[in-house]
Formats: C-alpha cells, sequence, structure tokens
C-alpha cells in the first residue's frame, strides 16, 4: 500500500492548499490519537514547532484533534524538532509531534512524528495513520476527552540536554562563534548553548517575525553566514536550518564545510580518541572523496537512500553510530536518537578544542570531487527506465570513470523530473558526462 499524504519526512505542503489545511490537521490529529489508542489507553503528545506564523493555526487544529480523541496533549512552543525528539523520550511520552516544513520558506509548512523513543516512524506505521484518515472519526465521550497544557521550560531542558554533548574538560572560551538560527526554531536556543559553553557568540537569523523563516539566511543560505564570520573575524560559523536538523559550519577564512565533510570529521575525531569507528553511513548523493577517505582509515562506508530516515535505519541496522547527508543532516547515536544541528556542531568544535586544530588542518585529507547536477524534465508518461540510449550512454561514462567518480540517475518523488548526477576528480568530466546523460533523455 502507498502512502497518500506521508512523504520522506513527514507531510508537507502549501498552507492553505491539501493536505496542510485546518480540517485536514484536525483529522490528522484525530486519526493519530486513535492509532495510539490501539495499544495505549492514555496516551500524552508532545508538540512543538518552528517560527512560521502557520504555526498557531496548525498548533490548534492537531490539539483539538488529538483531545477529541481521548489523547492529552503538552504544548511546548517554538522548539527545534531534535528538541522535540529528546522531550519525547525524556518525558515519556507517548509520540512527539513538529509542525515544521524545515528548510522550506514560510509559505510552507509540516507535520512530522517521533516515536517514544524519539526516533522517526516506520512506513508500516504511516500507512497506519492514513488507513484510520479514512474511517469513520469516533469522537471520544465528554469525560473521555484529552486535557492540553504547556510545558514552561522545554527550551530550558533541550539546552542542558545539548550542553550534555560536550566534554566536561573542554570549553569553547577563547572561541568567536557566529550562529545563523534561520529565524528559525533555535533562534532563542543556539545563542545560549554557545554562550553558556564559554564561546563568545553573535548572532544573524535570530529574530524570527513568522515571515522571514530560512529567507536568505541558515544552512540553506550559507552565503550570509561566510559574510558575517568574515565582517566579524569570528573563528567559527554555524549555520542551522528552521527546525535546526540541520548544520553547516565556516571556517575563520570564509570557507564553507558541508555534511560530508564534518562527517568525515566526526568519524576520524573518534579514531583519534581510541574509539572504534566500523563504519559510517551516508546517502547515494555522498560525495565519493568522503568514501574513499574512510576506507583508506579502515571505516566501511554505506549509502542509504537519500533521507536522513533511511541513513538511520542503515544504521540501527548494523549497530553504528555515525551517519549523514551532504546537506547537513547528520547523526551520533551515541548522543541523541536523530540528526541535530546544535549536537553535530557541538562534536565538530569538540573536535576542534581537543586537537586545536582548525577545520581546513582536520580535513586535510579530503578533498571533495565536483559533482554536476542536472534535471531534466520527464514528458507525461515517459519510462526513462526503456531509456536505451541513457542506459547506452551510462554504462559507456562509466567505463571512463573507471572508479574515480560516479553517475547516479534518480527520479525526483515530487516532480516529473530526473536527476542525473554526475561525479569525478576534475569539475570539466563531471559537467561534460552530465550533459551527454541529459542529451540521451531529451532525445527520447
Amino acid at each position: 500500500m502507498s502512502r497518500t499524504y506521508f512523504g520522506t519526512d513527514g507531510i508537507r505542503g502549501t498552507v492553505g492548499e491539501p493536505p496542510i489545511t485546518p480540517d485536514f490537521v484536525l483529522r490528522l490529529g484525530h486519526a493519530v490519537g486513535r492509532v495510539l489508542k490501539r495499544t495505549e489507553e492514555r496516551p500524552t503528545v508532545l508538540i512543538g514547532k518552528d517560527t512560521r506564523i502557520s504555526g498557531y493555526m496548525l498548533e490548534s487544529a492537531l490539539e483539538s484533534g488529538f483531545n477529541s480523541a481521548g489523547v492529552d496533549v503538552v504544548l511546548l512552543g517554538p522548539l527545534p524538532t531534535p528538541g522535540v525528539a529528546y522531550l519525547t523520550r525524556a518525558q515519556r511520552a507517548s509520540l512527539g509531534v513538529v509542525i515544521s516544513a524545515s528548510h522550506n520558506a514560510f509559505p510552507d509548512n509540516g507535520i512530522k512524528f517521533f516515536s517514544a523513543q524519539g526516533t522517526k516512524l516506520p512506513d508500516a506505521w504511516e500507512r497506519e495513520v492514513e488507513a484510520a484518515l479514512e474511517e469513520k472519526p469516533q469522537w471520544a465521550d465528554s469525560a473521555s476527552l484529552g486535557k492540553a497544557r504547556r510545558l514552561d521550560d522545554a527550551a530550558g531542558r533541550y539546552i542542558e540536554f545539548c550542553k550534555s554533548s560536550f566534554s566536561q574538560e573542554l570549553t569553547l572560551k577563547g572561541m568567536k562563534i557566529a550562529v545563523d538560527s534561520a529565524h528559525g526554531a533555535a533562534y532563542h536556543i543556539a545563542p545560549k548553548v554557545f554562550h553558556e559553553l564559554g564561546a563568545e557568540v553573535f548572532c544573524i537569523g535570530c529574530a524570527p517575525d513568522g515571515l522571514n523563516i530560512n529567507d536568505h539566511v541558515g544552512a540553506t543560505h550559507p552565503e550570509a553566514l561566510v559574510a558575517a564570520v568574515r565582517a566579524n573575524q569570528a573563528d567559527f560559523g554555524i549555520a542551522l536550518d528552521g527546525d535546526a536538523d540541520r548544520l553547516q559550519m565556516v571556517d575563520a577564512q570564509g570557507r564553507l564545510y558541508n555534511g560530508d565533510e564534518l562527517l568525515y570529521l566526526m568519524a576520524m575525531d573518534r579514531v583519534a580518541q581510541g574509539q572504534r569507528v566500523p563504519g559510517a553511513v551516508g546517502t547515494l548523493m555522498t560525495n565519493m572523496a568522503v568514501e574513499l577517505a574512510l576506507k583508506a582509515q579502515d571505516i566501511e562506508f554505506v549509502r542509504a537512500k537519500v533521507g536522513d530516515r533511511y541513513v538511520l535505519e542503515e544504521l540501527e541496522k548494523r549497530g553504528w553510530i555515525l551517519g549523514g547527508e551532504g546537506s547537513g543532516h547528520l547523526l551520533c547515536l551515541d548522543k541523541h536518537t536523530t540528526g541535530d544541528g546544535l549536537i553535530s556542531a557541538l562534536q565538530v568544535l569538540k573536535a576542534c578544542a581537543r586537537s586545536g586544530k582548525t577545520l581546513s588542518q582536520l580535513l586535510e585529507k579530503v578533498t571533495l570531487f565536483p559533482q554536476t547536477l542536472i534535471n531534466v524534465r520527464l514528458a507525461p508518461g515517459q519510462d526513462w527506465k526503456k531509456n536505451t540510449k541513457l542506459s547506452a550512454e551510462c554504462e559507456r561514462l562509466e567505463k571512463e570513470l573507471a572508479g574515480a567518480g560516479r553517475v547516479l540517475i534518480r527520479a525526483s518523488g515530487t516532480e516529473p523530473l530526473l536527476r542525473l548526477m554526475v561525479e569525478a576528480s576534475e569539475a570539466q568530466v563531471a559537467q561534460r558526462g552530465a550533459e551527454r546523460l541529459a542529451e540521451a533523455v531529451r532525445a527520447v
């Protein structure tokens, strides 16, 4: 059974258009509540959100939906997605809910869920919820309705949790850090975490107005942070996205480091401490240079499908702790159950503080391969898998690269697009290769 509403990371869309409407979200809360009550007599659900103006409306609808099914609700207010995951586990709640569209602009919003253990839920659970959405509502009687309350110190609890992931014997004193919270959920949290660990902190993207989330700031627009680091002569720059589960970092020279590089750095820091790192998980998009650098250190590398939930599934299957995506979703399962931009940043800063080295020095053995990505629009009904010209061109290109590059072809999950990516040690080779593939697609 395919999913109608759930995508790779919950339910997401434009506010005011199905399914991100108050009537649907109320039904969603009711359906999820009914699923919870199949295994628990009196469930409790935590609800957090980012800073989008639509969060007020969707929060109220969700609260009513849960209450109508006999589920109690605890409102957390603006809080990063990983903060909701942490508090769900710490509060022994039945479920955690986040109202956020992550790195999207403010007209969009979404709903995603965490289990009682603070982990993303499996596809099977999402299909069960979708089946419940098709059933007739079963409203709880007045005596059985759920209640709602607010957890006033949610932000403070999460700040302390983040700080606890940093080594007691180390400090950030002497470091000047620029923090870009994307005018999102970490605007009141990220600066305090780094300041309370000793750093001198200055902020951009920490003044949300409901409409400016991810607006030319944050992990998806790191040029703002690069400029701020240079202008203020900072030692480090930290960019989060709207719900603070992504991380990009900048060094004192204004050089940007993505999630692929930071994953390698975290693995090698653990090796330097004498810890065993049997393997790491990336995705189909992870830069090949990182794979080769990890293998050179006898660290196995495995690729999962794109999406941090699939990285997590692969880590759990293998019993490993480190994984991530180039977009900045990084997983350290000995620190948290889900990707967390703040905790990942602290792991990187911890490596720098312990070694006395800069980011560039710690990553001197990794030079990312150039990647070229071309999106080609598919005609209605066009089956790219039956394109013999494309398959022949792909085979020729892979032989030419001879293990010193990669070809990745995948269809978009949201648009009629075919994504063609070629990675090679030289930028011109990658560009020409991607163009050859695109020509083969368009020739049909």
